[in-house]
């Protein structure tokens, strides 16, 4: 006989591509979970086995669920997905974006992280915008239980799928108490960086590569005020997931003395990363659209100073004021970096960020949330 527990599907596709934020989402999110609610009964669908065991260590082998079609990844909303919720007879699937059609039995939670493919459509090609909309629409339609993870993410997605605001719920991203266990000094973290990586005295950007995330407006202010001969270095974490030519061309011709306080490292553990937040002179975050932005509230918490765009779901990270700026006009972001250079926010400044964060951005809280819209009393 099963046992009265809720089970709970979650589909773990992200964790066998590259880094992006929901894989922090899903890692963050049911790490709480699992913690304060063990009477979860929780399963993952996956290809790589192995990741999703190093990514949940607590997690049973039995409850990793192989997905095995591998011609197509969209195959397996055809297939292993609706074949496993059959068989496990669960009572609730969770996806990120894109859901199977429904099967009876099982509510379908879907999280929709943004649209801005149809908000900055330059920044996406034709048939990316078209596949997106129709699939996205489709799925957070259907499900029993929509959420996303800011205000602005919400507001979005109503407009453009005319679906009541009140109706998705939101799950904000929280910052990692793994990267305030993984502190040392800022010394010692500085140390860690150059003994590993040969860096120091450096600003920090954290993000994929792709035209919004806009690493060609940074490089190019960071050139403009010649930082470089001041002896200050220029960092890029996070692999190219979209090609940026200008990017390409501009790195390409930079000189021999430029390119030495220039470093672009696709990938690096999360332990490093602490360590690189942690030891950063700046860190800068001049992305023009996200559906939330979580590096610089990593970087914030771990006491870095951080220059923030103010665009799109950032807006509500006031609390970086007067350390925000428009990352559509140039000239004001030129002049906030180069003043913050000279005349960088002091540690009580840089600690109540941090504290505020903590407070209020913190995976505890959210993983509450989410539990709550499991609970038959809040269903639609």
């Amino acid at each position: 006989m099963r046992d009265s527990r809720l089970t709970l599907f979650v589909d773990a596709h992200v964790f066998d591509r590259e880094f992006q934020g929901a894989q922090t989402f899903l890692r963050e999110l049911y790490t709480q979970l699992m913690a304060d609610h063990p009477e979860l009964d929780i399963y993952f669908g996956a290809r790589n086995v192995q990741h999703i065991q190093s990514v949940f260590p607590q997690l049973p082998a039995s409850h990793i669920l192989p997905y095995q079609k591998k011609s197509a990844g969209l195959l397996r909303y055809i297939f292993d997905i609706p074949a496993y919720i059959r068989q496990y007879r669960f009572d609730f699937a969770h996806f990120q974006y894109i859901s199977p059609r429904n099967t009876a039995g099982c509510r379908y939670i879907v999280t929709l992280h943004d649209v801005l493919f149809n908000d900055f459509k330059t920044a996406f090609s034709p048939f990316f915008r078209l596949s997106r909309h129709v699939l996205f629409g489709r799925s957070i339609k259907q499900a029993q239980i929509k959420t996303t993870v800011s205000a602005y993410s919400r507001q979005r997605i109503s407009n453009h799928y005319n679906i009541p605001a009140q109706a998705l719920h939101v799950i904000p991203n929280g910052t990692s108490d793994g990267f305030l266990q993984q502190q040392t000094s800022r010394q010692e973290a500085a140390d860690l960086v150059y003994e590993k990586f040969g860096i120091s005295n450096y600003i920090l950007y954290v993000s994929r590569i792709e035209p919004r995330k806009n690493q060609l407006l940074l490089l190019q202010k960071y050139l403009r005020l010649r930082l470089y001969r001041r002896g200050i270095t220029l960092v890029f974490i996070g692999k190219e997931s979209v090609q940026v030519p200008a990017l390409t061309q501009l790195i390409a011709g930079l000189d021999s003395e430029q390119k030495h306080y220039f470093h672009w490292l696709p990938q690096v553990t999360q332990a490093d990363l602490a360590a690189f937040y942690r030891a950063c002179r700046l860190f800068v975050y001049p992305s023009r659209a996200e559906g939330f932005g979580i590096p610089p509230l990593e970087a914030a918490i771990c006491q870095a100073p951080v220059l923030c765009s103010s665009a799109t779901a950032m807006e509500d990270f006031n609390f970086f004021a007067p350390y925000t700026f428009d990352p559509d006009n140039e000239a004001e972001f030129e002049q906030k970096l180069a003043d913050i250079i000279d005349a960088p926010p002091d540690d009580t400044f840089t600690q109540g960020v941090a504290q505020h964060i903590h407070k209020h951005y913190n995976w505890k809280h959210s993983s509450e949330l989410f539990y709550s819209l499991l609970q038959p009393k809040n269903y639609l």
